[in-house]
């Protein structure tokens, strides 16, 4: 690795290799002219910008193609796509244009069924147990609705009023997928995943009330090896029948009636007609509901933005306010207005000045990230990284599951992004933090750089044979076309922009003894990929 170590040093050393800065050779990084606050949402930030007159600078056009398909497929462009928008004339709408394509692409179900998945706990093994089965048809059914954009309101309608089994009705596996399921538990996870609040800092009475909603969910196997059907089952109540026996010879009349507690402190008597289930989902989803639709609203943010106007974003109590109250109330009036249309808000906020800031602060760091002056850098994740790799280099990654199904098998070519089962990983998603799907916490999955990531991207045998190996660098280093054709195609294809003048200087001068200013050798150029690879500017979302 000598030679690499060599070319990255001075690549570093002379400007190749570098963050998001100020100093950027050639602008790279932001465009010209200063940005006009023409949506409400860029009005409402503007308004909280510190110190006032501040000016966020817009992202380039390079920056804007590859952050909005990393944020919303979770992919890099193609170097055609990267180059056919960076050099369209239509200045005025081709970002809306392109925001409006991306949104119909089959990558985005792909991708939000991963970011589901993590805080819906889609895992067939510990710490949850759903079984491969069960997670397969939890990750199709979340698939499918992201597909056919599912209004939010009936997605999490269906999800805590679903019964069946949990091999073919995948909602019902909500229940399943907790790992507490007393109702405490059940509880616990329907306030952190619904209404972004965590329990423990509740009073015991309020939990309990809300608990009472999920007392009577009855799980029953059947013939079937890890099959369970879940189902309402009104004789469930403990303190009333404490024996199978008066289980079956109780009449349902004679159970008397409960009462629970909605989370705001409004009792409802439970009768034996209806579901508790249905009882609490009906409180849930309704715009006057003090929690449901902010949690939304600020998740969606926090997911495109990288802060929730409420940060952490399944953290929303009295004592933890939005840093922009305005902006917060506005996006919650606009989804319900849309009737609960996710990719109505998406549009929002992808063609907000606001999202299209560049990275680079204007002022001081904290105060330009807590008021989302400036794009929040953000490491790729785990899958979205070794899929940028893979699709750079050609090659493919091998994924596999302890578990012996033969229905784990994964073909060569299906991306990290779209795998269903969080038990299904690789040696590399493990390093890079993918989410363990224990907790269903956003803070689960882990995106800071560290050493021993660092070192496998630098230093791995299994990153140098993609390099080295990969059908898609071969054919693009074909010695039969022209240097700067291949250094276009190189840059576009890993960093979704053209070359700089000085960069292009400073690899003419990285050729190796006896060949400065000759054509590239295939080494030569396999050694400028690895340096790209390893460079923060393709690590981070920026």
């Amino acid at each position: 690795m000598k030679s690499r170590l060599s070319i990255l040093v001075a690549a570093w050393l002379a400007g190749l290799v570098k963050a998001a800065t100020p100093e950027a050779t050639d602008n790279i990084f932001e465009a010209r002219g200063l940005p006009i606050p023409e949506s409400r949402i860029d009005q409402l930030i503007y308004a909280k910008l510190s110190p006032p007159g501040t000016q966020p600078l817009l992202c380039s056009d390079s920056v804007f193609v590859r952050r909005l398909y990393l944020d919303v497929l979770g992919t890099l462009p193609t170097a055609k796509e990267a180059r056919d928008f960076i050099r369209d004339p239509d200045a005025a709408n081709k970002r809306r244009l392109l925001v409006d394509r991306v949104l119909e692409r089959s990558e985005f179900a792909d991708f939000w069924a991963l970011k589901w998945g993590d805080i819906l706990r889609i895992k067939a093994e510990f710490p949850v147990n759903l079984w491969p089965n069960a997670a397969q048809a939890y990750h199709r059914w979340v698939r499918a609705s992201l597909a056919e954009n599912k209004p939010y309101d009936r997605f999490v309608r269906e999800l805590l009023t679903s019964s069946g089994s949990n091999f073919r009705v995948g909602p019902v596996n909500y229940y399943r997928a907790i790992q507490n399921r007393n109702p405490e538990g059940i509880a616990t996870a329907v306030a952190l995943t619904f209404m972004g609040t965590r329990t423990d800092s509740w009073p015991s009475n309020r939990l309990a009330g809300m608990a009472t909603f999920f007392s009577q969910i009855g799980y029953k196997p059947t013939r079937e090896w890890k099959e369970e059907n879940v189902f309402w089952d009104p004789l469930r109540t403990t303190a009333q029948v404490s024996t199978n026996a008066d289980r079956a010879t109780t009449p349902l009349a004679d159970v008397a009636p409960t009462t629970a507690v909605f989370p705001d402190g409004t009792p409802v008597r439970l009768t034996t007609d209806r579901d508790p289930r249905v009882v609490f989902a009906d409180w849930l989803i309704t715009r006057e509901n003090p929690w449901f639709t902010r949690n939304i609203a600020n998740r969606t943010w926090s997911w495109l933005l990288g802060r929730g106007i409420i940060h952490e974003p399944d953290d929303i109590r009295d004592d933890n306010p939005p840093v922009n109250p305005a902006l917060l109330s506005y996006l919650e009036q606009e989804l319900v207005a849309a009737k609960y249309d996710l990719k109505h808000l998406f549009r929002l906020i992808l063609n907000s000045r606001t999202y299209q800031f560049t990275a680079v602060p204007s002022g001081d760091l904290a105060a330009s990230e807590a008021n989302f002056g400036s794009y929040a850098l953000r490491r790729l994740d785990a899958e979205v990284l070794i899929d940028a790799i893979n699709r750079i280099t050609g090659t493919t990654d091998l994924y596999t599951s302890a578990i012996p199904e033969p229905f784990t098998y994964i073909p060569a070519d299906q991306p990290a992004i779209a795998l269903a089962d969080g038990s299904i990983t690789s040696p590399f998603l493990a390093l890079f933090g993918r989410s363990a799907r224990a907790t269903g916490m956003e803070n689960e999955r882990m995106n800071k750089i560290m050493p021993a990531q660092w070192l496998h991207l630098l230093n791995s045998s299994h990153i140098q044979r993609k390099i080295e190996a990969g059908p898609h660098l071969k054919t693009l280093f074909d010695p039969r076309r022209k240097q700067q054709e291949v250094l276009d195609d190189l840059y576009l294809t890993v960093l979704s922009r053209f070359p700089t003048q000085q960069e292009q200087k400073i690899l003419d001068e990285l050729g190796r003894p006896g060949r400065t200013g000759r054509v590239k050798s295939q080494e030569d150029w396999t050694d400028i990929t690895w340096a790209l690879i390893n460079s923060t500017e393709f690590l981070y979302r920026h």
